[in-house]
């Protein structure tokens, strides 16, 4: 093979594949819009989903990458600046009702993909991460009877229903900011209630522990802080959507 074409050929190998394209189920119809002023002045901040539907309110993109990739924050590298400041009102909704989450997940990707032309590819590296593990006694954690998992999660809590300890690890890295490695070898599903002070909230002395009291206090678990080997999320590529 001549060298000009065997170095094209190379090139056309190497090149990162962005912007990725919809692989899988789409949305009917999805808008994205600038979040409003009175949705950032009011702070309220969320991606409720319901069958088929998915409206991201007053959300920015790392957000978004982090509850439909399940991933942490401290897990997603890379990507433009904007992607932790711009904030965005989407709303997506599929032309019949999606009950299966994985469904609805895909979609959403695709969406990303589409609109944030968002390319992404997964690696492994060492960082400062917690492990979640069995505390100092036999944790007293209720076991759940089986059904839909259920998430209700804010500023300081925490409250699975159905979940299991990797689902809880998720939430916490979510918390933290951290990578959080679930290593307490508990199998099965539990309901969970976890309430704490966060570290950027001034103490009250009638008010709720900090996190790893909380963790050891109300389910019998601690963090432990340790350099880890952890999955990440590499942004690739990311562009500002046009607004439609």
């Amino acid at each position: 093979m001549n060298r000009p074409i065997a170095a094209l050929l190379y090139a056309a190998l190497t090149l990162p594949a962005y912007p990725q394209t919809a692989q899988g189920p789409v949305f009917e119809v999805a808008t994205i819009k600038r979040a409003s002023a009175e949705e950032i002045a009011a702070g309220t901040s969320g991606i409720p989903t319901r069958p088929g539907r998915v409206t991201g309110i007053n959300v920015i993109l790392k957000r978004c990458i982090v509850g439909f990739y399940h991933t942490g924050p401290g897990q997603v590298l890379g990507g433009p600046n904007w992607i932790d400041t711009d904030r965005f009102h989407i709303e997506a909704k599929a032309s019949e009702p999606v009950i299966d989450d994985s469904i609805l997940e895909t979609m959403f990707r695709n969406l990303l993909a589409d609109r944030f032309h968002l390319a992404v590819h997964s690696e492994t590296r060492r960082l400062p991460a917690l492990v979640l593990e069995i505390g100092k006694h036999q944790p007293a954690l209720e076991r759940a009877e089986g059904g839909d998992s259920v998430t209700d999660a804010g500023h300081g809590r925490i409250a699975l229903g159905n979940s299991t300890m990797d689902a809880l690890a998720e939430r916490l890295a979510r918390a933290t900011e951290m990578p959080v490695v679930n290593e307490t070898g508990l199998d099965g599903i539990f309901n969970l209630k976890l309430v704490w002070t966060p570290d950027t909230d001034h103490p009250r002395s009638d008010g709720p522990p900090s996190l790893p009291t909380a963790i050891a206090e109300q389910l019998g678990l601690r963090l432990v802080s340790e350099t880890r080997s952890v999955p990440v999320l590499v942004i690739d590529h990311a562009e500002r959507p046009g607004e439609n």
